[in-house]
């Protein structure tokens, strides 16, 4: 905290003093608590546990579950949602149950997590799928332990619906073990179904949880037994659950707070809310018990049934009025109590109660068992007032307590627990078990209880982030109290727990937090007394390693003895006892003896040393050893190695330590005197010292020395101080200045005759005469003094000697001189009362006997000054007078005021002076003067008035003002300053402290308010101590709450200072004065702006800094909280979340200004406006507009234009300086600098003229040349100064640009985003389609474009385009006029290409062949895998045989080329066989960022203007497709209804440049966009119609009668043509028939039809903002490029290793999809959409490549638009390739085997035979050529297969075959 400067007043003095005293005790409170760890977590937390074993820490939030160290370090992080769900649906693991109610995504909230180590497993339950659970790993949380439901497995709700399905329902649970070590899991939740609040407010009356889910149940947690996994374990089910009847349920609101396992039992703390608002004597808190099933052997044969063992009672906090009646934590511990030998079980419990107020109490647990117990004794013996059957319970219900039969039964113990089969029915225990609060306090959220050497500690976490730990003592009353801040004031949960390896240690959690606290930090303790009387049961003292610490850190705490705790006391710290403690320093010792008192351990056979500090020591030795006393010895030192004893002192403490293994364990000192320097240092006295020293010292009465010893001393030694000489004092009058005097002197023990001297202390000696007696006679002794009174000191010594003769009583002698000074006469006979002989005489005061006129009476009283003129009339003033002549005595004197007497008071009084009375009492208001008389006779009267006033209160502001104290209070009135004592009281007990006082005002400042007070306080005025005034009752002040100050901005300032800081918060108008002061800095005084705003300047700083900010409110340092200095609102009373007491602040450089180009001077001409363009330097500071000030001269220049790099300034007016430089001064806030100076022109004209006269003729047309060359000059600078200008301007148009684009950007990306969130409605063609499309592109599209007229069907949702099958597709089937032969030709001649060697040899014999085209060879390649798509595997061996073949053949060409290009039937074959197995990952992963891109593309063209003829758009990826033209185009919204479309009208939104048929584009695509493009009609196949207002409607076409001519073209129709408004009506119809009109667009003539291009040039300008729409159309693209990228560097988990180690098989084949998106997605590829894709297609090209990309400035904008991110993608591809080369290779059989699934997936897909049949074609087009490769090969002739291939061709030429269609 900083402290005051010197001249601060009182008040803000007071105020840092309660403010420092407030820190300090805030630092203290958080002593024993400490903060060790602290993990963060995003998302709101829920539950956690701890492994006792691993000491793992588990943590369930929302939405996610951490596994951390014990540390709290995260390991492990796996996510639990969001997931799709909705609370009216079954879980999705039921496969019977489906749900028509639409799923959202919807948060997991944990409702319940716990650890079962015997299984290894963690169970995690969430709110999501109707409350489910999940069993995952210990070892790692991310994998689920035992999968649950098994697949195929029977499931019912009951085994699913488990804890709460809501976030603010509660659940709570634990596992145990049955009687059999069978694993169980008890669980109670909150009911949540219909008629709750938490079920959904939908009027639905499907309740699917209330027929499956008790509030209490028992279920099986045995994994291995997974049947019955999560089911109530004992048949019927209905014995092992507690369920509510549906119709009490509004009656039995349970709230479960926590269950715990004890003994053989489990509790569970419920809460029933549906008592909430009764009376709060009623309890609504219960505790029940249910016996479980864990060690009772006798009942192994039948499991206990839940319902017959459950009771429960009310418990309640408090009583007589002071209840808490609602439950918010309990703990259950071992205590030891005051009535227990050893420890006692006790629930501790934090109870609330309605505003907020909450408390503690402990409950017996021994009460609670002998309570059920009773309970049940009387429920057996009939009907009892003290316990009823449960009858909302629906199992195990009956009837009343009723006694079983005639005969008394007398149950066993067991049955009085657990009931027996006559007590089946759940219970309730009528009364409820109270205890007294043990603690109280506001806001209290969570508990925990240890029981720590014999004393209770009680931990509490509170609502607002604190943690509180109490120590209790035996009759649990708090002894001690500490407190700790935790991390950003969140609430603490109610669960907490020990670390259970270490209870020095608890965890606790908060809303984002997971904390490990430290609960002592005891290191804080330095000595054994601090740290046992600290209170802190947790600490005590570690004697052998002399520090305060835990037990468990005294590693030496297994020794007796070796560790003090807080119950022991601090009588048994370690103390010692030295003998002697005192040491001559002539004495000659060897050793001092050492008594050890205390808690030490033995010291035998330890290393023991004595200490004497500065590194000396020696070493100790053990005699005795008496239980807890120890004695040793220690040799002392040599002399010369003691300390020098220090000057002025006979003595020096030398401090000793006792070391045991190096560590001082107990310290002490002793003394080492020398007798002689006793003696010195009092040499007056210097017998008596010696001998009443605290040591043994002997006096020398020879040498009048004092010595230590009597050894070697031949003369007796005096040993007592009354046998010193010495000289006994006697009184003796005051003596006037220069008289002769005669001293006599009594003496005592001093030889008759010695000689001696007077010594009066003034430099002179008089001899001692002796005589007859014991005395001696000073004489001739004459004293003198100047001054009026002077004390002289009277000492006899020796003569010749400097020894003195004791004076154990200094004798003095006063001599006076009467006169001294400026006395009066009453002064001066005043004095006779002192003793001084002095007389009046002659207006002077003499002495008496100098005196011969003595004058007895003395001049009149004369009062010069009267205070105070006022009192009131109760009197009581005390009146102070001053004068001269005021008498000699009090008793003399008499004083009034008028006809009131005025009390003397003589311990004020001063002789003659002053004097001070008390006034009477008046009867009426009156003033006159004061009178003084002496003796009766002699009189003064004042010449001021005195007045008696009645004082009268009329009104006082504010009325009101904070806790903290500080408000000045001004109370206006009348005769406020009456009185000698005024004091404003606030409530009769604190003082509002005044500073200023006048007859009509009274300023003060208020008190801090005392936490026992109200808020309203009376205020009244005290005067002169009589009855307190006040106005009227009315008259009182409000204690508000204190201000809060939320943030300041900025939060950084220049060092020059002056800067704006605005203080924002709330309660200043309680603020009367603020102050900033920084610290180290300076401070500054504030203004208060309103209630909520205070506004400061920055104090100037030295240097660059980080600093804090403190304010000073009302001169109270501000802290934060809501506190005050008197103790309210401290941590007993927080209500609220605190806020920061200093604020962080910074200091950086000031900052830098300069003109355009850094000129120093600028010349200008008055008339002329004058431009200033002012660059800024840069700089953090984030100035505004508002902060700038710039003047020239003294005329302010107006700042027109700003931005963050410089701002403009004009002047349109003239300077007030017309000649002359004048400075430009920039000014923000303290900051001011001069950068330039402006040079004032005027006398140019006059200089022309006066050369025009002077010069000869002939220079005539120099000066004129002269005068037009500066003009020209001066209007070059104006238009330089202009174009600069209109340059700064331009940049300012295109950043604003720019800011538009980006926001624009942002709001289309998540338009976007929204948009095409969704994956049901990407068009993905079929398989079958992907392959045709992918394997014969240029076959697809000749086929395509034979389509002339779409064929549209009648649908509900709209006419829809039918499309056509592509002929491999289509069943072949043999027409009647097929040859018999032809099938059996086609089948054996599949069975040669199912031949290994004839298909190689095919291969290899048609590729020899030259006209064998690129074409051919792809085509057959593509039709060998349609023909062999059954059979993969034999596809992929014979691929992988030409790959090598192809291997071979380029490895003598050229190896880089091979697989580049598709020139061989092999490699094409490749390619088709690499997108067969990309397929799927293409679908699954790659598919929606593509489309994603694709659709944002298309959008974000559709953003702007699209010229239709041209294609041009106005954003764009391709700088060949750019719009240049800055065209202006509005977006607008038009309404259209489809005619025959099952859907009501739709929204559109296009642009007013769009053409007619555009328009029909976009809204063809609103109505069909969930439809694939080849179920859209075209647009030419649609009229559009509009229905303009009060007009007929028309339809709309591109080209019509009213289309305009420019330029000699014609202008197609726009939107903005037809004068379409915004929100008009548009209805869309399908034609009867294809009209023969224009056609499309993009067909038409340039020269003759004209759109928006009108001329291919555009200027500068222009160009760079259509670069800059290319760029935000980049920008927008980016992040999905690079998404898509990611996605593409990740291959099918199946692909083989042989494809993807080939480099340039990916690159190809992704670039082909890139390019042509329409072999993936049923669209329509535009031109511009292709140009585009090519873009991004370079780019991944280029990401591929091995060399670097070269960039210039004439690079084309193609390659630069991703030049940024190419870098990043290399990195990508790189590390991508790497990972190929680590991953394992995939075996033969795992190849074969997805291949073989891949044949199976898609089998009879395609037409085989059609595909046999074509490759026929190529083999009888080569049929010599096949024969004799067949014919040349060995195998070939062995297999007969050229037999085979001749009779092949022979079945099939002998008929006559027709194809129906041709692929």
């Amino acid at each position: 905290m900083p402290p005051s400067t010197a001249n601060r007043s009182s008040l803000g003095l007071l105020a840092t003093v309660f403010a420092v005293f407030l820190t300090a005790l805030q630092a203290r409170t958080a002593a024993a608590l400490q903060i060790q760890q602290a993990f963060a977590s995003p998302s709101r937390t829920n539950n956690f546990v701890v492994d006792a074993v691993s000491r793992r820490v588990y943590l369930a939030a929302v939405n996610s579950l951490y596994q951390l160290n014990a540390t709290l370090a995260r390991e492990v992080e796996t996510r639990t949602g969001p997931v799709l769900d909705n609370p009216l649906c079954h879980a999705p693991q039921l496969p019977q149950a489906t749900c028509e109610h639409q799923k959202t995504l919807t948060d997991n909230h944990n409702k319940l997590l716990a650890l079962d180590r015997e299984q290894g497993v963690l169970l995690a339950c969430g709110s999501v799928y109707q409350g489910f659970c999940e069993l995952r790993s210990m070892d790692n949380v991310s994998r689920v332990a035992v999968k649950f439901p098994q697949d195929g497995a029977t499931v019912f709700p009951s085994m699913l619906n488990i804890v709460a399905n809501h976030e603010k329902a509660s659940t709570v649970g634990l596992v145990f073990r049955s009687h059999g070590g069978a694993p169980r899991l008890l669980v109670g939740a909150t009911y949540t179904g219909m008629g709750t609040e938490y079920f959904p407010k939908n009027h639905s009356k499907e309740d699917l949880r209330f027929e499956n889910t008790p509030e209490i149940a028992i279920r099986s947690l045995n994994t291995k037994d997974l049947g019955r996994l999560f089911t109530y374990d004992i048949n019927p089910s209905e014995d092992n659950v507690f369920k509510i009847k549906q119709e009490v349920k509004q009656k039995n609101k349970l709230n479960f707070v926590h269950a715990f396992v004890h003994k053989s039992y489990s509790y569970i703390a419920i809460n029933n809310d549906a008592n909430t608002g009764l009376k709060e004597s009623q309890p609504n808190s219960i505790l029940a018990r249910i016996c479980l099933d864990t060690d009772d052997p006798r009942r192994s044969a039948e499991s206990r049934k839940l319902t017959e063992s459950y009771i429960q009672m009310g418990i309640q906090c408090g009583s007589n009025g002071n209840i808490y009646n609602r439950l918010l934590s309990i703990y259950p511990v071992d205590i030891s109590a005051q009535r227990a030998a050893g420890t006692e079980p006790y629930l501790f419990g934090v109870f609330a109660r309605a505003g907020g107020q909450s408390a503690v109490c402990a409950f017996r647990v021994a009460a609670v068992e002998e309570m059920i117990r009773q309970g049940r004794r009387n429920c057996s013996s009939g009907p009892n007032s003290d316990v009823q059957v449960l009858d909302s319970v629906i199992q195990g219900s009956g009837a009343e307590c009723e006694r079983k039969g005639a005969i008394k039964v007398r149950l066993q113990e067991e049955q009085l627990n657990c009931g027996a089969a006559h007590l089946q029915h759940p219970l309730a225990l009528r009364k409820p078990l109270r205890a007294p609060p043990i603690y109280e306090a506001p806001g209290l959220s969570s508990i925990a209880v240890d029981n720590v050497h014999n004393r209770t500690v009680v931990f509490l976490g509170t609502n607002w982030g604190r943690l509180r730990k109490l120590s209790l003592l035996a009759n649990l009353s708090v002894a001690n109290l500490w407190s700790l801040r935790l991390a950003a004031n969140e609430p603490v949960h109610h669960i907490m727990t020990f670390d259970p390896s270490d209870h020095n240690y608890l965890y606790l959690m908060t809303t984002h937090h997971l904390l490990r606290v430290q609960v002592s930090v005891c290191g804080l303790y330095s000595s054994c007394s601090e740290c046992v009387s600290a209170g802190d049961a947790h600490c005590g003292w570690c004697t052998l390693e002399r520090r305060c610490s835990v037990q468990k850190g005294c590693s030496s705490g297994t020794l007796g003895r070796s560790w003090i705790s807080t119950g022991d006391g601090v009588q048994q710290c370690p103390s010692m006892t030295i003998t002697p403690s005192e040491i001559s320093r002539s004495a000659h010792m060897r050793d001092v003896g050492i008594l050890i008192n205390g808690s030490v351990p033995d010291l035998q056979g330890l290393q023991l040393e004595c200490d004497y500090g500065m590194g000396i020591t020696t070493n100790a030795t053990v005699h005795l050893d008496y239980g807890t006393t120890q004695i040793q010895t220690c040799p002392l030192l040599p002399l010369h190695m003691y300390p020098t004893i220090p000057f002025g002192k006979d003595h020096v403490t030398v401090p000793v330590a006792i070391k045991v293994n190096g560590v001082p364990v107990v310290s002490g000192s002793f003394i080492i005197y020398e007798c002689k320097l006793t003696g010195e240092i009092h040499y007056k006295t210097a017998c008596t010292s010696c001998l009443s020293a605290a040591w043994r010292c002997y006096w020398d009465p020879q040498l009048s020395v004092c010595v230590s010893s009597k050894v070697n001393t031949p003369h007796a030694l005096l040993e007592n101080s009354s046998c010193c000489p010495r000289m006994l004092a006697d009184d003796v009058p005051p003596l006037p200045t220069g008289s002769t005097h005669v001293f006599s002197l009594e003496l005592e023990n001093i030889e008759h005759g010695a000689e001696l001297d007077c010594d009066f202390g003034d430099g002179q000696l008089y001899r001692a005469q002796w005589l007859d007696g014991p005395s001696v006679n000073c004489s001739g002794v004459t004293l003198k003094t100047t001054m009026w009174s002077k004390i002289f000191n009277l000492n006899l010594r020796r003569r010749g000697t400097s020894t003195y003769i004791d004076s154990p009583k200094t004798m003095t002698v006063e001599v006076y001189s009467c006169s001294a000074g400026n006395s009066n006469c009453s002064q001066c006979w005043g004095r006779q009362a002192q003793g001084h002989i002095c007389v009046w005489c002659e207006n002077s005061c003499q002495q008496q006997e100098q005196c011969h006129s003595i004058t007895t009476r003395c001049p009149d009283p004369h009062i010069q000054k009267v205070e105070p003129l006022s009192g009131p009339l109760t009197g009581g003033t005390l009146l102070t007078v001053q004068g001269k002549n005021l008498g000699h005595s009090a008793a003399q004197i008499n004083v009034s005021i008028g006809h009131v007497p005025c009390r003397i008071l003589p311990q004020h009084y001063t002789v003659s002076v002053r004097l001070v009375c008390e006034t009477g009492a008046s009867w009426e208001q009156t003033s006159d003067h004061v009178t003084v008389s002496v003796a009766g006779n002699a009189a003064g009267v004042s010449k001021d008035i005195f007045s008696f006033v009645e004082p009268r209160l009329l009104e006082f502001t504010p009325r009101q003002g904070p806790l903290a104290g500080g408000t000045r209070l001004t109370i206006h009135g009348q005769f406020l300053d009456a009185g000698s004592t005024v004091n404003v009281e606030i409530n009769r007990t604190q003082n509002c402290t005044v500073f200023m006082l006048s007859s009509d005002v009274i300023e003060c400042v208020m008190p801090p308010a005392k936490p026992a007070i109200a808020e309203n306080v009376s205020v009244c005025v005290v005067y002169d101590s009589q009855p307190c005034l006040s106005a009227s009752p009315s008259f009182t002040f409000t204690y508000e709450k204190n201000p809060t100050i939320s943030h300041i901005r900025p939060n950084r300032s220049f060092l020059s200072g002056g800067r704006s800081i605005s203080v924002t918060g709330h309660g200043f108008n309680l603020v009367q004065s603020v102050r900033m002061e920084v610290s180290g800095v300076g401070q500054t005084i504030c203004s208060c702006v309103s209630s909520t705003l205070i506004v400061c300047q920055s104090p100037a700083a030295n240097q660059s800094q980080q600093a804090m900010a403190h304010f000073y409110l009302n001169e109270v340092l501000y802290r934060g909280e809501d506190v005050s200095p008197s103790g309210r609102g401290s941590d007993e009373d927080e209500d609220e979340e605190p806020h920061a007491d200093a604020f962080h602040f910074e200091y950086v450089e000031d900052p830098q200004f300069y003109t355009a180009n850094k000129e120093k001077l600028i010349k200008h001409h008055p008339g002329e406006p004058l431009i200033l363009i002012i660059n800024k330097g840069p700089s953090v500071l984030d100035l505004t507009l508002q902060e700038y000030s710039v003047t020239i001269g003294s005329d302010l220049c107006d700042i027109t234009f700003h931005n963050e790099q410089l701002f403009h300034c004009t002047i349109n007016r003239s300077l007030s300086a017309s000649t002359g430089e004048l400075p430009i001064t920039v000014r923000v806030g303290h900051f001011r600098k001069v950068i330039a100076m402006v040079q004032m022109g005027g006398g140019s004209e006059l200089a022309i003229v006066i050369s025009i006269v002077v010069c000869c003729v002939l220079l005539l047309l120099c000066t004129v040349a002269l005068v037009v060359y500066c003009t020209k000059s001066r209007r070059a600078e104006r238009y330089w100064q202009k174009t600069l200008l209109q340059m700064e301007e331009m940049e300012s148009q295109i950043r604003d640009e720019i800011r538009k684009g980006f926001a624009e950007l942002q709001t289309d990306m998540t338009d976007l985003t929204k948009e095409l969130n969704r994956t049901q409605g990407i068009p993905f063609l079929e398989y079958k389609q992907f392959v045709t499309r992918t394997f014969f592109p240029k076959m697809c599209s000749d086929y395509e474009r034979r389509l002339v007229q779409p064929v549209y069907e009648n649908n509900p949702l709209g006419p829809r385009a039918l499309s056509e099958t592509h002929p491999l597709l289509q069943d072949w089937q043999s027409s009647n006029r097929m040859r018999p032969n032809l099938e059996e030709g086609i089948t054996l001649f599949s069975t040669l290409l199912n031949n290994k060697h004839f298909l190689v040899t095919f291969v290899h014999a048609l590729e020899q062949q030259k006209d064998f085209a690129v074409r051919d060879r792809c085509s057959l390649a593509s039709l060998l895998t349609i023909a062999l798509h059954g059979k993969l595997e034999y596809y992929t061996s014979i691929m992988k045989e030409l790959l090598v073949d192809l291997i071979d053949a380029s490895a003598s060409k050229n190896p880089k080329l091979m697989l580049r290009r598709t020139e061989s039937v092999v490699e094409k074959m490749l390619t088709n066989w690499m997108s067969i197995c990309m397929y799927s990952y293409l679908k699954e992963t790659v598919g929606e960022p593509f489309f994603l891109l694709l659709c944002a593309i298309k959008q974000l063209i559709n953003k702007g203007s699209i010229d239709a003829i041209t294609g041009k758009a106005r954003y764009t990826l391709n700088e060949e497709w750019l719009l240049r033209e800055n065209i202006e185009a509005k977006p607008q919204n038009i309404n259209v209804s489809f005619q025959g479309f099952g859907m009501d009208s739709v929204s559109v939104r296009v642009m007013n440049t769009d053409t007619i048929c555009q328009v029909k584009d976009k809204i063809l695509e609103a109505f069909y966009k969930n439809l694939p493009f080849s179920q859209w009609p075209r647009e030419e196949d649609v009229d559009l119609e509009w229905f303009p207002e009060g007009r007929s409607s028309r339809i709309l076409q591109d080209l019509d009668d009213t289309s305009v001519m420019e330029d000699g073209r014609k202008k197609l129709n726009t939107v903005f043509h037809y004068q379409i408004p915004d929100g008009a009506s548009l209805a869309m119809s399908m034609k009867d028939k294809r009209e023969n009109t224009l056609g499309r667009a993009k067909d038409l003539d340039t020269e003759k039809y004209v759109h928006l291009v009108k001329c291919l040039l555009s200027d500068h300008q222009n160009k760079v903002l259509a670069d800059i729409k290319q760029t935000n159309t980049l920008t927008a693209s980016r992040h999905v490029v690079a998404t898509l990228f990611t996605a593409c560097l990740h291959l099918g988990q199946y692909c083989d290793v042989l494809c993807v180690s080939l480099c340039s098989l990916p690159l190809r084949f992704w670039v082909n999809i890139l390019k042509n998106p329409q072999f993936v997605f049923d669209i329509d590829k535009t031109d511009h959409m292709d140009a585009c894709l090519s873009v991004i297609a370079q780019a991944f090209i280029d990401a591929c490549s091995l060399s670097d990309l070269q960039l210039g400035k004439d690079s084309p904008t193609n390659k630069l638009l991703y030049a940024k991110e190419i870098p990043e993608y290399k990195k990508r591809v790189q590390c991508y390739y790497k990972q190929i080369q680590e991953m394992a290779p995939l075996s033969e059989q795992e190849m074969n085997a997805h291949l073989a699934e891949e044949s199976r997936r898609y089998r009879n897909e395609f037409n085989t035979n059609l595909a046999v049949m074509e490759v026929y074609k190529y083999a009888k087009r080569y049929r010599n050529q096949v024969v004799s490769a067949l014919d040349s090969s060995p195998t070939a002739r062995r297999t007969q297969l050229q037999h085979k291939f001749e009779q092949v061709i022979a079945l099939v030429e002998d008929n006559i075959y027709e194809c129906s269609s041709e692929a």
